[in-house]
């Protein structure tokens, strides 16, 4: 992974997030139920380091965002 530009962090409520996953599928389903929540960059492919097991993905999170509606809804 590449390093973290300090304008992904330059604010408080600004998320850098490294996942490793066994697979794509996985990845872009822990990506899916982030960008549910808040405000998050798109991503298009995961990466994969030679000799490692498991996929990679990075995403840019805003958590100063409000939470999605579908998350103010009180659970019993």
């Amino acid at each position: 992974m590449e390093a973290i530009n300090d304008v992904h962090v330059s604010e408080p409520g600004l998320v850098v997030v490294d996942v490793a996953a066994a697979d794509d599928e996985t990845a872009f389903a822990f990506h899916t139920a982030l960008t549910a929540r808040w405000a998050t960059t798109s991503v298009e492919r995961t990466t994969r380091e030679a000799g490692q097991p498991g996929v990679r993905l990075r995403c840019y999170l805003d958590l100063r965002q409000p939470l999605s509606p579908r998350d103010s809804i009180p659970r019993p």
